[in-house]
């Protein structure tokens, strides 16, 4: 497959809004390997290859454990993962795949019992970025690793 349209070149300024947004995100207190699986996680469930691969390589790089990456996908049973964490997944599945009928209170709850409101919004900004991207790689066929140089993705060895 090959991209369809380069929406930096098309969308520009609307681009560097996102790109914002990811600046702002490393500014805040979650931790950046949570963001990392959040983020992978939702770009799994979007089918965005782009993102996957991408956000796997930031992972590693960062220090994530290989066998966690790999069980990311089976979070629900897997024994990797903190409460923290299953939380944060959850949340990012809820408001990939928002239900028909909302949010629910308890579901709320459950999410609040591991974070504080800032970081509630603050993941919740993390996973609205992830989903503008993934719709920006799906939609045009954004060619995974074409960006690995320019963002210092090589390094993961993962090429």
């Amino acid at each position: 497959m090959s991209q369809r349209i380069n929406y930096n070149q098309q969308s520009g300024p609307a681009v560097q809004s996102l790109m914002g947004l990811e600046a702002y995100l490393k500014t805040t207190s979650l931790e950046k390997n949570l963001i990392h699986m959040v983020k992978i996680r939702v770009s799994q469930l979007n089918g965005c290859a782009f993102c996957v691969d991408m956000h796997h390589k930031e992972a590693k790089i960062d220090g994530e454990k290989e066998l966690r990456l790999y069980h990311l996908t089976v979070w629900h049973e897997s024994p990797l993962f903190e409460n923290r964490e299953r939380a944060a997944l959850r949340w990012a599945e809820l408001l990939t795949r928002i239900p028909h009928e909302g949010v629910s209170d308890e579901e709320f709850k459950k999410v609040r019992e591991f974070f504080s409101e800032k970081e509630v919004s603050d993941l919740t900004m993390a996973i609205v970025s992830i989903n503008a991207w993934n719709r920006l790689g799906v939609a045009f066929r954004s060619t995974p690793g074409a960006m690995d140089k320019l963002f210092g993705l090589d390094k993961a060895g993962l090429s």
